[in-house]
């Protein structure tokens, strides 16, 4: 789905079978699914002791428009609530018209380079060399200490 907005060699990678281990084994890792099936999953990578930072979010384009993607980052933002933190982060396309806008719906919100902590301008060099345009990015966040209520509806369409 991101082919002509992310670079080949972006749309090549993986994320490595390790890495899901570890972050399983962290508690950072939801998997949705339907009937046993794998159908998306988000992964949390932890920029600090504090700061957790939606890394990927995936459904499987079959499955998408139903609420899964929705309801897995409604997980991870209650899991960080539960866990006390004071928000979640994560980077996504600025321009992509189901990115950014579906993260906006949820109650994140755009951050500026200069709200930016070292954590978090390593994320953007990090998308960077891998060639993701920083241009093209945004790096947003879920405010725990406000009430997003109106963002958690139930999910529109059957899973």
């Amino acid at each position: 789905m991101l082919r002509g907005h992310a670079p080949e060699s972006v749309l090549a990678e993986t994320t490595p079978v390790e890495q899901f281990h570890r972050v399983q084994q962290q508690g950072t890792l939801w998997v949705a699914l339907l009937s046993a099936t794998p159908v998306g999953f988000a992964h949390v990578e932890m920029l600090d002791a504090r700061h957790p930072h939606l890394d990927e979010l995936d459904v499987l384009p079959d499955y998408g428009r139903r609420g899964i993607g929705s309801a897995l980052v409604r997980t991870v933002v209650e899991w960080a609530r539960h866990a006390g933190f004071p928000d979640v982060t994560l980077s996504t396309f600025r321009s992509v018209p189901w990115n950014m806008p579906f993260y906006s719906k949820l109650g994140f919100t755009a951050m500026h380079g200069d709200e930016l902590s070292a954590e978090l301008k390593a994320v953007v060099e990090n998308e960077s060399a891998r060639g993701l345009a920083a241009n093209a990015r945004v790096i947003m966040r879920y405010d725990l200490d406000k009430s997003h209520e109106e963002y958690f509806t139930e999910p529109t369409m059957p899973l």
